[in-house]
């Protein structure tokens, strides 16, 4: 599989990228621990070596205890862990509804000590800021992390949900290697920033590339999620009555070309944006080793500039309820 240059560092990964997330946060009740940790050692075998996870991403196991997603994936991943390109975040508290940010200097440093232990390294590759904090100006957050990469605790940092004047001027005090943006065919408000990286020398990693689960197919309303309430799709407007069938709609067609190719929608949805942007990595998650292996096996598959003509022309003329929409 092709190699993709993590902006201009000496990192390069292969095309698809592992979120880490779901076994721990947002897909329901928490994966037990050495199942989790086992999904995440095959995920290397596989080929994965771009692992991505955060200091917030928590969830509660069925006894009450806090499942870590950092832990988890510290203990997965410490025996090949300079086989990989090691990615978490910071700035980002998950209280009740809403998020609390926090991006000060005393907080990164508070931040980073903690991730480093829960991660079992002594340095991380990509260190992101997980949100914008409109308290602390972009040139303070890049000032902290130019201090980081000198320090040695991180190798290069990036931004998640970033807009471009943020970025423009972070970039201008310290390079960023990578953002972290929403990407997938059903949300695509974030395109002209993958052009904006690819002039900064920028690498643009996709989250929810299948629109939280909606692009497999494999998924027909929110009753599907209703009976866990840690699974937040449940509430998710791509899986409501109407907004099911406006990604039927889209399914259709991928559904079509998945049969030309003898691939899964979602393998047609993850190569559709690695054939259109070479400075682009998707970083899919699931808690099924086969489906890891699926989505991995998407980097090898080249959509026709017709197919993907085809397909951005019927996104022109289509509207999805999708969450995060703008």
């Amino acid at each position: 599989m092709e190699k993709r240059r993590l902006g201009q560092t000496d990192m390069y990964v292969n095309m698809v990228g592992l979120g880490c997330m779901g076994l721990s946060h947002a897909s329901g009740t928490p994966v037990a621990r050495e199942e989790a940790i086992h999904i995440l050692q095959e995920a290397h075998h596989i080929g994965y070596d771009l692992y991505d996870t955060a200091e917030c991403y928590t969830g509660i196991y069925p006894d009450g205890s806090i499942s870590h997603n950092e832990e988890i994936v510290g203990e997965a991943v410490k025996n090949f862990r300079d086989e990989i390109v090691l990615c978490t975040k910071f700035g980002v508290t998950h209280k009740g509804n809403h998020l609390e940010l926090d991006s000060s200097p005393q907080k990164i440093r508070e931040s980073i000590e903690g991730s480093l232990k829960r991660l079992q390294t002594n340095y991380i590759d990509i260190y992101y800021q997980h949100r914008i904090d409109p308290q602390v100006e972009p040139e303070i957050v890049a000032g902290v992390m130019k201090e980081l990469i000198q320090e040695g605790k991180i190798k290069a940092w990036g931004i998640s949900e970033v807009n471009e004047d943020y970025l423009r001027r972070a970039h201008a005090n310290c390079p960023v290697t990578v953002i972290q943006n929403r990407y997938s065919m059903m949300a695509r408000w974030h395109e002209h920033l993958i052009n904006v990286c690819q002039e900064l020398g920028i690498t643009y990693i996709a989250f929810s590339p299948l629109a939280n689960g909606a692009l497999t197919g494999a998924y027909h309303s929110q009753a599907d999620f209703k009976d866990d309430k840690q699974d937040f799709r449940r509430n998710m407007p791509q899986y409501s009555e109407t907004g099911m069938i406006k990604t039927n709609q889209l399914l259709k067609i991928v559904s079509e070309l998945a049969k030309k190719y003898n691939a899964t929608n979602a393998q047609i949805s993850l190569a559709w944006m690695l054939s259109k942007f070479d400075n682009l990595i998707p970083i899919p998650g699931s808690r099924k080793i086969d489906r890891l292996a699926s989505n991995f096996a998407a980097g090898n598959i080249h959509l026709s500039y017709e197919d993907i003509e085809i397909i951005d022309y019927q996104l022109e003329h289509m509207e999805f309820e999708v969450f995060g929409g703008h």
